[in-house]
């Protein structure tokens, strides 16, 4: 399969890749035939990228490290749980707790799998969407810096719920002084919950501090800032830089999300979270096409573990009746470099 831009996909296209609405329903399913309707609908919700069956890369996967039964369930509970917050209402931390532990499950099955974040939001799914991504990326870089099983399930637990004060809040509540910053809100609904460790709040209260203590909302130096946080601010910096919060903002691609993220290393970001970060993630997801420094142009269609940056990439010559199929392994022809991503 490939990725492309909405606007590049044709009728009659095959869907690659499910998409699941915020209620953790499938909208369409992989295999799906689009239409002209589907795509216009796909559009009109604000889905920018979607994977596409491709015959020349049908043998291309995606790498998935977490289920699409696991996701679906984290996306439903999730929606109960901040509908819950927004209305006011008790909301059930043992079911977050269970959750969390499918999506450990997952991770540790698949702990030698790149994370690549491939999930195709839309206006309706994306801070479930978000919360996921934050989740495992903490999460599988809880388990590359060593931490037992309770603590990663701590860290997973505050990564999923890290921006749970946003929920409810309405202009008028919002009044000048920290105390209104949704670090703060979050902060005092999480510690209430007696089947929480009260670390899982300071993931709330901590993830938008800076190690160089210029963050907020306290404005923490690095030795105060827990390193759950420090961990979730990593994720949560990472996600926001490809998919920003604000139209208004510039999406970045995931090797410029890692430049950017790398200038900040002991500034905004801890530099050895930073380092197993750079260990854990894709930078050329699968089915990423790609412009080489030799002008060829190809997929991105196998990764390598310990060298996220030099991935296989296929690429294909000739025409349909004539087709002659290479596929460069860049970790062997390392001349050969990336000079740019297509949509």
């Amino acid at each position: 399969m490939r990725y492309v831009g909405i606007g590049n996909v044709e009728p009659g296209q095959y869907l690659g890749k499910t998409i699941y609405s915020g209620k953790g329903t499938v909208l369409l399913s992989a295999g799906v035939q689009l239409t002209v309707f589907m795509i216009n609908t796909l559009n009109r919700i604000g889905v920018p990228m979607v994977y596409i069956l491709d015959p020349l890369f049908a043998d291309v996967e995606l790498d998935d490290m977490l289920s699409g039964e696991t996701k679906q369930a984290i996306i439903q509970e999730m929606s109960d749980t901040f509908e819950a917050v927004r209305s006011g209402k008790e909301w059930n931390a043992q079911h977050i707790n269970s959750t969390v532990e499918k999506l450990l499950e997952d991770v540790m099955s698949n702990r030698d799998t790149l994370v690549q974040l491939t999930d195709i939001r839309t206006m309706d799914n994306s801070q479930y969407i978000h919360a996921i991504n934050v989740c495992l990326l903490s999460t599988t870089i809880g388990v590359n810096m060593g931490l037992n099983y309770l603590q990663v399930k701590e860290l997973a637990i505050g990564a999923l719920l890290h921006d749970i004060g946003k929920n409810g809040m309405r202009e008028e509540d919002i009044v000048p002084g920290q105390k209104t910053h949704h670090t703060w809100r979050g902060f005092e609904k999480l510690k209430h919950k007696r089947e929480f460790n009260l670390l899982i709040a300071h993931v709330a209260l901590q993830h938008h501090e800076q190690v160089d203590g210029f963050g907020f909302p306290r404005g923490l130096t690095d030795e105060e800032i827990h390193m759950y946080a420090k961990i979730v601010a990593v994720a949560n910096t990472y996600d926001r830089l490809i998919n920003p919060l604000h139209p208004s903002k510039k999406t970045l691609l995931p090797h410029e999300a890692c430049e950017k993220m790398m200038a900040m290393s002991e500034k905004q970001l801890d530099h050895e979270v930073l380092f197993q970060f750079n260990r854990i993630v894709s930078i050329y997801p699968n089915g990423t096409m790609v412009r080489l420094s030799t002008k060829e142009m190809g997929v991105v269609v196998r990764q390598h573990r310990g060298l996220p940056g030099r991935p296989i990439i296929r690429i294909v010559h000739g025409e349909a009746n004539a087709m002659d199929v290479v596929e460069l392994d860049m970790a062997k022809e390392t001349t050969v470099f990336i000079e740019g991503v297509l949509a």
